[in-house]
């Protein structure tokens, strides 16, 4: 059994996220981790609302709420969600925690110590008609690379470039819109990754299974230099970055750079987690310290490719320059965009499907089938209403649904409820076994190499092979001539059904849990073998037959949906 560690990117806590957020990352990761558990490993699956930063500060002014009040509110709303989702966190926790903090403070002190922070002053935005200074995200303009005109101060949406506040085109206060905006001095902490830039390619270079995806952005900022960092803010909501013990001064009224307590928060979550169960702390530091055994642990993180640089350069540069034992990643598995619509997904402009929406519509599984066999692994994918009606008519409920219903209806009708004894396999159930062996070993290599779309298409692939199995073997047809031949390839077809809940938990959690709920094996575990799993129910053990797992997605109820979800959300 080995130790698994899982890290999702941290959602941010400014407002509900769409589609493209959950598939971009903690879906995809629960499916890992869904999928791990089931196979018998000790897994750590951590996620987190990100709350610090200019972000959290202007929604909640625009929410009309202290910063404080907004994201207490906010982590409770995305809690749900990922609940509603069924993501299965082991903890999901808040970056504004005190274990954040300390933690963070801990490790700007060791790299103060080891001489990678240094103070520098620089020109900052100051907004005239908004009186303070203007750190990144406060400040908004034209994208100097590629042209977009709402760009951040920190980074281009569109392109994903970092970006510095004073290289915008034409720029703006985010708060008022003034552009009566002037450079004035401030001074800043500097995380000088240029001095660790060596070792940092020297590590990547080791990651030689990471994703094409992955490697290339790391390289490609490599390439280009990997600058220094500012990693402080004029900001009051955040981690202080003047503490008892720090080693500068004048830092009273400035907080650390969101991302640069974010991805600790992976850490420090693990730390809310232990504490929250009375663990000491041995507990977490057994998961992320190498020298408190976290040298088995596979530490595996999930991400959009526009967080790709901070976890492939920043971060580690966070943990190598502490020079304390800190586990670090050892694959990245990175996603393009989902689109929708023929455009994008926009938190900002409040374009597509929101979490919140989409649960109102139609249960998880239906959302999390259709994201998943699209995950946007290679390229972009596309969200259109008429790929997620087929998809889910024809996956779900011709293919899965009808084959569980079929089966235990004529079961119950012509048996009862309960699996019937009688009957022999044949040549064509050895040769269905034999399928399914090679597919279901296809399925968990894909599985195992998080290769989503492609562990999807298996899946499906089985699904499919018991449905033909079915109508080739017609027991409807065989009742009538030989009742023990139906009866024999009715028991196989329950057990199919079994088979199928069991492997496609990872996927469909809930529909999983009904169809074994019926078939009274909640405590059915990962099939060994293909031909044993199919004697799994013997005769005489009772069944229910369930409600239709999934119903069909009317044309009329498309057409509204298309019409509902294509205006800006309010």
């Amino acid at each position: 059994m080995a130790r698994i560690l899982i890290t999702s990117a941290l959602p941010y806590i400014n407002g509900i996220k769409h589609l493209g957020n959950l598939v971009g990352s903690q879906l995809p990761a629960d499916l890992y981790a869904r999928y791990m558990r089931a196979r018998g490993h000790e897994v750590m699956f951590i996620c987190a609302t990100d709350e610090h930063g200019t972000p959290a500060e202007l929604a909640a002014a625009k929410a009309g709420k202290p910063v404080a009040e907004y994201c207490a509110e906010m982590h409770e709303v995305q809690a749900r969600l990922a609940e509603g989702f069924r993501l299965s966190f082991t903890h999901f926790g808040r970056s504004s925690s005190p274990q954040n903090h300390a933690l963070t403070q801990h490790l700007a002190k060791r790299l103060g110590e080891n001489g990678y922070i240094e103070t520098r002053t620089e020109r900052q935005f100051f907004s005239i008609a908004d009186n303070r200074f203007l750190p990144d995200r406060y400040v908004e303009g034209i994208c100097p690379n590629c042209g977009y005109d709402k760009a951040r101060g920190d980074q281009c949406e569109n392109c994903t470039k970092q970006l510095d506040p004073t290289e915008l085109i034409e720029p703006r206060s985010a708060i008022s819109g003034s552009t009566e905006l002037e450079l004035r001095e401030t001074k800043h902490l500097y995380l000088l990754q240029s001095k660790l830039a060596g070792e940092i390619e020297a590590w990547i270079d080791s990651r030689t299974d990471w994703p094409q995806l992955t490697v290339s952005i790391a390289k490609k900022w490599l390439k280009e230099g990997l600058k220094d960092r500012a990693i402080t803010r004029d900001l009051s909501w955040g981690v202080p970055a003047q503490f008892p013990g720090a080693p500068w001064e004048g830092m009273e009224g400035k907080v650390f750079y969101v991302w640069f307590d974010a991805p600790i928060e992976y850490i420090a979550a693990t730390h809310e987690w232990a504490d929250a169960q009375g663990l000491d702390d041995t507990a977490w530091r057994s998961w992320w310290r190498n020298d408190e055994g976290a040298e088995d642990v596979r530490y595996i993180q999930f991400m959009g490719k526009d967080n790709v640089p901070f976890h492939t350069l920043s971060f580690p540069a966070t943990l190598i320059g502490s020079r304390e034992p800190w586990h670090l990643v050892d694959y990245i598995k990175s996603f393009n965009y989902l689109n929708y619509e023929g455009g994008q997904f926009s938190t900002s402009q409040g374009r597509g499907v929101f979490q919140d929406q989409a649960l109102e519509i139609l249960p998880a599984d239906y959302w999390r089938w259709w994201l998943l066999s699209h995950a946007p692994e290679t390229s972009d994918s596309e969200f259109t209403w008429e790929n997620f009606q087929l998809s889910v008519n024809k996956d779900l409920a011709d293919v899965l649904g009808n084959f569980v219903s079929r089966v235990t209806k004529f079961c119950r009708s012509r048996f009862g409820e309960a699996v019937p004894e009688g009957g022999d396999w044949g040549e064509r159930e050895t040769a269905l076994i034999a399928e399914l062996e090679t597919r279901l070993a296809a399925y968990e290599r894909h599985m195992e190499a998080m290769e989503v779309r492609k562990a999807a298409t298996e899946l499906r692939a089985i699904w499919a092979a018991g449905n033909e199995y079915l109508q080739e073997a017609a027991p409807w047809a065989a009742y009538k001539e030989d009742p023990a031949r139906a009866a024999a390839i009715i028991r196989l077809a329950l057990n199919l059904a079994r088979l199928y809940a069991v492997i496609s938990a990872p996927f469909i959690p809930d529909a999983s849990q009904t169809l074994l709920r019926a078939l009274r094996d909640e405590e059915a575990g990962w099939p060994e073998a293909v031909g044993t799993a199919l004697g799994a129910l013997p005769p005489g053990h009772a069944f229910a037959v369930p409600d239709n797992l999934f119903r069909k997605i009317a044309d009329e109820e498309r057409e509204e949906w298309q019409a509902r979800f294509s205006g800006r959300r309010s």
